[in-house]
């Protein structure tokens, strides 16, 4: 039997969906399994229109996303233009707490300026 396939999670702003998208499509190429965001909130949805909703929502997805970082074998930051925001910057953080080799999309010299 082959061994599993590298789990690699993707993290980054879903402002850059369609980036997000394409990250997702060459790493499954590549043979890894790929964990990602799995609703932008940035589209008008139904199951989000109401705020309070909404918030609820927000704090469930980035638990969920956490999860997903700990079952990972590594992380790919989606930073189009060098850009990390806050939520971003928090998965990478708890990434590295947790040991996690983290790759990122665009130069380090980019990420600087995010």
């Amino acid at each position: 039997m082959p061994p599993r396939p590298k789990i690699v999670v993707l993290c980054g702003s879903t402002r850059h969906w369609d980036a997000l998208a394409e990250a997702n499509l060459y790493e499954t190429a590549a043979g890894r399994i790929v964990l990602a965001p799995g609703c932008n909130m940035k589209h008008t949805h139904p199951l989000w229109e109401d705020p309070a909703r909404a918030d609820r929502l927000k704090r469930q997805l980035d638990e969920l996303h956490r999860r997903k970082i700990d079952l990972a074998d590594e992380v790919l930051v989606v930073n189009v233009g060098g850009y990390i925001g806050d939520s971003t910057r928090s998965e990478i953080e708890y990434a590295h707490s947790l040991g996690k080799p983290i790759r990122y999309t665009h130069a380090a010299e980019e990420r600087e300026r995010g």
